[in-house]
């Protein structure tokens, strides 16, 4: 797995440091196999030896040994937990080790999720994002005589877009106590931190999505888009597509629902059991074209609700550029209240993770309503 820079400079500190990362990162693929977060199709390699709760057991001891090592608490084996649970160095150290834990998994599992029209960047803190548009356009090629000695100058200029990250925030109640002791779990509040905010960004980012193809209507750009499905609309929308990103082949893309309706105008075909159709719900090729499955995110605005429309296919070229850029901005930061701050002795933690989005291409996408 590709670290940034800060995540793996932190995880080499000891040996135990890099036992750690690499045991969370194998907990984490067990996790997302398990429970296919945000939908998840992909398939994750993890040591199959222990058990999930196993690994949580194990994955917290170590944190915990880690967490100590860092705060420099000697003898701590040896020693009653109400003793070092409200040391200061414990408190910052805890949810630092948190905070890198989380670093290393949300690119990942970020770009899982939204990679196929998005492209993520990383930076550090103070970074904002600066991205050149060259044109699409060609020079057009003039006819010429013998005795002329040059055609309409051409001239083109490349755009610009900027993108800064900003601030966003998960505050959560947890006791320092509960976690030390061994009655909270550590490795699952960094494995939902890291779903929480992945489910944000792939929200902020989808909608970006949406309302950049939504501008792909039929008053505007008639050659790229098409109202109601066929066989031969697809093909010959996919066919633009990949001419006017200059050979880059076109990809068919939405949810599994609305995959499901890419189907011969032909009434008269069979499938088998065995087949994509019958063991994915859509075919994984047609008509000369991949078809990709957008995994579904969960609308938190909405009780139950699934943010990804089902009425939309959408037909790009990913490997000429993708649509939108994506830019995390530094590390997780971190802030935990004092354990006697509250009433009931329950302290709060707060996660600061910056990132931005926006809409930088040359390349041509087209739109199918169904």
């Amino acid at each position: 797995m590709k670290m940034t820079f800060e995540v793996e400079k932190y995880a080499s500190a000891s040996q135990s440091s890099k036992e750690l990362f690499a045991a969370f990162l194998d907990y984490w693929h067990n996790y997302r196999e398990l429970n296919k977060a945000n939908g998840s199709t992909k398939t994750f390699e993890y040591d199959k030896t222990y058990s999930l709760d196993e690994k949580e057991a194990r994955i917290n001891a170590a944190l915990k040994k880690e967490i100590l090592m860092r705060a420099n608490i000697p003898y701590y084996a040896d020693r009653p937990v109400d003793e070092w649970f409200n040391h200061p160095n414990v408190i910052h150290e805890t949810f630092a080790v948190v905070g890198a834990l989380i670093d290393m998994i949300l690119p990942e599992s970020i770009i899982e999720t939204i990679a196929v029209y998005s492209d993520v960047r990383i930076g550090g803190w103070g970074d904002s994002f600066k991205f050149d548009i060259k044109p699409r356009d060609l020079w057009s090629v003039s006819l010429a005589g013998h005795r002329q000695r040059k055609a309409e100058i051409k001239k083109q200029f490349s755009g610009q877009v900027t993108v800064v990250p900003e601030m966003h925030e998960i505050t959560v109640g947890v006791s320092l106590y509960r976690v030390l002791a061994g009655m909270d779990s550590l490795a699952d509040l960094a494995a939902k931190a890291v779903l929480s905010i992945e489910t944000q960004m792939s929200i902020d980012v989808y909608n970006l999505f949406v309302t950049t193809m939504s501008a792909v209507d039929s008053t505007t750009t008639t050659g790229l888009y098409v109202s109601g499905f066929t066989s031969d609309a697809l093909v010959d929308l996919a066919q633009r597509v990949t001419a006017w990103n200059f050979g880059n082949k076109a990809v068919i893309v939405g949810t599994q629902r609305a995959l499901a309706q890419v189907l011969p105008d032909d009434v008269n075909y069979r499938y088998s059991l065995t087949d994509d159709y019958a063991k994915l719900g859509y075919m994984k090729q047609a008509f000369g074209y991949d078809l990709v499955a957008l995994p579904q995110v969960a609308d938190i605005a909405t009780p139950f609700g699934a943010k990804l429309s089902n009425s939309y296919l959408w037909v790009l070229s990913p490997s000429s550029q993708k649509l939108i850029k994506v830019c995390l901005e530094g590390n997780t930061l971190s802030n935990t209240t004092g354990p006697f701050d509250a009433a009931n002795l329950t302290q709060s933690t707060t996660f600061w993770k910056a990132w931005g989005q926006a809409v930088c291409t040359n390349a041509v996408a087209g739109v199918i309503s169904l």
